[in-house]
C-alpha cells in the first residue's frame, strides 16, 4: 500500500511525503538483490539467482536497502503525482526519511509545481487596449507609397564603373590590411572587398580616408578603434591600415517608368505597380497593427496577473529563450558561443539579463491559460488531431515518423496553441 500526504509550500512548491507500505517495499528489495545478483559473482549460484540473503552478505544490508530505495521512489513516485493529479514541474530529489526492514518505506520529496494563478479584475484593462487600437487604420499614405517604389527601385541600383575620385554614395571595390604596431592583426585582411561610402559600416575615420581616391590608388593611414569596439584588445587602441582602391562605381538607380515596372515581371504599367504595392503594403501593416494589439493585450494581463513563478520553472523559459536565439544566430551563420565572445558576457549574465523578459512570458501563458479556465474556453481533440496531422504530413517522407517526433509534445503544443488563439480572439471583441 502506498499512502501520500502533500503540503504546500512558498514559491509554488509541493511537499510530498510517501510512505512505502512493507508488503509493497520489500518487493523493491528483492529487485534490487536481483540486479545485484546479476553483477557481482556468488559461488555456486548461476548471475541472477542467487538468494537475498546471501547478496545482502556479500554487499552489505545498507547498500542493498539503499539500492532498493532507489527503486521504489522511482516505482512509487509517478504514481503518487498521478493519483493527486499533481502538476509537477521538474524532477525532485528524495530524502528517505524512514529506511528499515520489516518497516515501511517512508521519503519526502519538495517539487515545484505549476502555480496558482490570480487574475485581478483585467477586463476594463483590455477594454481599454480595444478601444485604443480601433482609431488606427492601415492605410497607406501616398508619401509611404513613394518612399517604398523609391527603396525598390533602389534595389534596383545599376553599378557604373566610373574613372573619377570616390564619392559619398559610390560604391568601391577595395582590398586592405589592417596593422596594430606593425603586426597584421586577426580576421584584418580583406580583398576585393565591396563598400558603399557614407554608410558607416567601418570604423569612423575609415570612409573619409577612402573619399577622394581613385581607382588603383593606394593609401597609408592611422585610426583608433572605438573604447566600446567588440574585440577588446583593439578597443580604444590606434592602427595601421593599408587600402588599395581596386574599382569605383557610381550607383545609379533607374527611372520609375512602365519599362521599369514592366521590368519586374509581373505589372503592366506602373499603375498597376503601384496598386499591387500598395495593397502589399496595407496588409503587411494590418498584420503589424494585429500583432502590436495583441502584444498590448497581453501585456494588460500580465500586469494585473499574481503569481509566485518557482525557480524551475524561470530556467526552463530562459533555456528556451536561448534556444530561440540560437536558431536565429544560426541564420546569421553565428553560434551562440562566437556571440558570447562578441559581446563579452558569460550564459549565466545572459540569463540574468533576459529574466525580467522570461518572467513576462509565463506570466503571459499562465494569464491566457487562466482566461480560458473562466471563460471555460476549450479546443476539441478533433480539431487539435487535424492540425497535428497538417504538422505530420510535412514529415510523410520520413520513416517511422511517430519515432522521430513525441506526438504527445507535438499534441500539448497545437492544443496550446489553437487554444491561445481561441483566447485572443476572445479578448479582442471584449468591448
Amino acid at each position: 500500500m502506498i499512502e501520500s500526504t502533500l503540503k504546500k509550500l512558498p514559491n509554488s512548491q509541493l511537499e510530498v511525503t510517501v510512505s512505502v507500505s512493507w508488503d509493497e517495499w520489500e518487493k523493491y528489495i528483492d529487485q534490487a538483490a536481483t540486479d545485484y545478483s546479476k553483477e557481482i559473482k556468488i559461488e555456486g549460484f548461476r548471475a541472477g539467482k542467487a538468494p537475498r540473503n546471501m547478496v545482502e552478505q556479500k554487499v552489505g544490508k545498507g547498500a542493498l536497502l539503499d539500492a532498493a530505495a532507489q527503486k521504489a521512489v522511482q516505482g512509487t513516485y509517478a504514481k503518487v503525482v498521478s493519483e493527486n493529479k499533481i502538476d509537477a514541474i521538474g524532477s525532485p530529489k528524495a530524502e528517505i526519511v524512514k529506511l528499515a526492514e520489516g518497516n515501511a518505506l517512508e521519503y519526502k520529496c519538495v517539487t515545484a509545481i505549476i502555480p496558482e494563478v490570480s487574475l485581478k479584475p483585467w477586463k476594463s484593462s483590455v477594454e481599454k487596449v480595444n478601444k485604443e487600437h480601433a482609431k488606427k487604420n492601415a492605410e497607406i499614405s501616398d508619401e509611404e507609397l513613394e518612399k517604398e517604389i523609391e527603396e525598390i527601385a533602389k534595389s534596383r541600383v545599376q553599378h557604373i564603373t566610373v574613372e573619377r575620385e570616390a564619392r559619398d554614395g559610390d560604391n568601391v571595390i577595395l582590398s586592405f590590411e589592417v596593422k596594430k604596431d606593425g603586426v597584421p592583426i586577426e580576421n584584418g585582411t580583406s580583398k576585393s572587398h565591396p563598400m558603399i561610402l557614407g554608410r558607416g559600416v567601418f570604423i569612423p575615420g575609415f570612409e573619409e580616408q577612402v573619399l577622394g581616391m581613385k581607382a588603383g590608388e593606394i593609401k597609408d593611414f592611422e585610426l583608433t578603434f572605438p573604447a566600446d569596439y567588440h574585440e577588446k584588445g583593439l578597443a580604444g587602441k590606434p592602427a595601421q591600415f593599408t587600402v588599395t582602391v581596386e574599382t569605383v562605381q557610381e550607383r545609379k538607380s533607374p527611372e520609375v517608368t512602365d519599362e521599369f515596372a514592366r521590368s519586374l515581371g509581373k505589372f503592366k504599367d506602373l499603375e498597376d505597380m503601384r496598386k499591387n504595392v500598395k495593397e502589399g503594403m496595407e496588409e503587411e501593416k494590418k498584420h503589424e497593427l494585429k500583432e502590436k494589439w495583441r502584444s498590448e493585450i497581453i501585456e494588460a494581463l500580465v500586469i494585473n496577473t499574481v503569481v509566485e513563478i518557482p525557480h524551475v520553472l524561470l530556467h526552463e523559459e530562459l533555456h528556451k529563450m536561448i534556444g530561440e536565439f540560437e536558431m536565429q544566430l544560426q541564420g546569421m551563420g553565428v553560434t551562440f558561443d562566437q556571440y558570447l565572445v562578441q559581446v563579452g558576457k558569460s550564459v549565466d549574465e545572459i540569463e540574468k539579463e533576459w529574466e525580467p523578459q522570461a518572467t513576462k512570458r509565463i506570466k503571459a501563458a499562465l494569464a491566457l491559460e487562466e482566461v480560458a479556465k473562466e471563460q471555460e474556453i476549450e479546443v476539441a481533440n478533433e480539431d487539435v488531431e487535424a492540425e497535428m496531422n497538417k504538422t505530420l504530413a510535412q514529415y510523410k517522407k520520413i520513416q517511422d515518423v511517430e519515432k522521430n517526433i513525441d506526438l504527445g509534445r507535438l499534441y500539448n503544443y497545437v492544443k496550446g496553441m489553437m487554444q491561445n488563439e481561441k483566447v485572443l480572439e476572445y479578448l479582442e471583441k471584449i468591448s
